[in-house]
């Protein structure tokens, strides 16, 4: 892992350190970063590599993935905090700064359900589409079928959610920022956005946004040069077992 500079530069004082490579769940932190306002260090984490097994790593993240986020200035004022999981990262820094996640109990809630659908359901189907659509040694037509009439299947979850409201949850939420970052995706998905207009309308919406809009490019240049999978990243990103 290795701290990239240009971000140490422009914030040498920040108490958050967001461990990342630009993937949709590592932009979930740097979109809400940015939308927060709040000054913060880049920690490369090489996924390609596999930084992400790397011991000093793992004390962060147990579980070898990426983002995770150590808050040197915890409101409690206790040591250092250390989290993962990009849904409770989201959750921290919305309750931590009182943005994007409401106080009040029955929107609080609304927008934590539609959170926990992105990170159990849209995120993980999400990622099969790309697998077995994109990065399968050769094509598996059920599962093929299976995660493509699946991800139809969530955008129109979306879609009714969206029909009378602009966001998911009254107000622009961390559950609208979890699930932009995958819907823009749609390409990948083999789907058709204009087939569901007002999802398409939500995600023009939000990605007008400057503060997405910049997260959204955290340090995409990391991943410059690699239009492809090599054989290496292959082994280090789908080969993975219990160590």
């Amino acid at each position: 892992m290795t701290l990239a500079t240009d971000a140490e530069a422009a914030a040498p004082d920040a108490a958050l350190d967001l461990h990342y490579w630009p993937t949709p769940n590592g932009w979930k932190i740097s979109i809400l970063l940015e939308e927060l306002g709040v000054p913060y260090r880049l920690v490369k984490v090489d996924i390609r590599r596999g930084d992400q097994f790397e011991p000093a790593y793992l004390r962060i993240n147990p579980n070898n993935r990426i983002p995770a986020l150590v808050d040197h200035a915890p409101a409690d004022g206790g040591p250092p905090l250390a989290l993962f999981e990009s849904g409770a990262i989201m959750m921290y820094l919305a309750d931590k700064h009182g943005r994007f996640w409401s106080t009040e109990l029955r929107r609080r809630h609304e927008t934590s359900q539609w959170l926990m659908w992105q990170m159990s359901g849209l995120g993980p189907t999400a990622g099969q589409v790309h697998h077995f659509n994109e990065y399968a040694a050769e094509p598996v037509p059920y599962a093929i079928d299976r995660f493509n009439n699946e991800i139809h299947r969530l955008y129109g979850v979306l879609e009714r959610r969206l029909a009378d409201r602009p966001y998911l949850a009254g107000d622009y939420s961390i559950a609208d920022i979890a699930c932009w970052v995958w819907v823009r995706l749609w390409r990948h998905h083999h789907l058709d956005i204009e087939s569901f207009p007002a999802l398409a309308q939500w995600l023009a919406t939000i990605a007008a946004r400057p503060a997405v809009n910049r997260g959204f490019r955290t340090a995409n240049e990391w991943r410059e040069g690699r239009s492809t999978m090599t054989p290496e990243a292959r082994a280090v990103l789908l080969g993975q077992r219990a160590r």
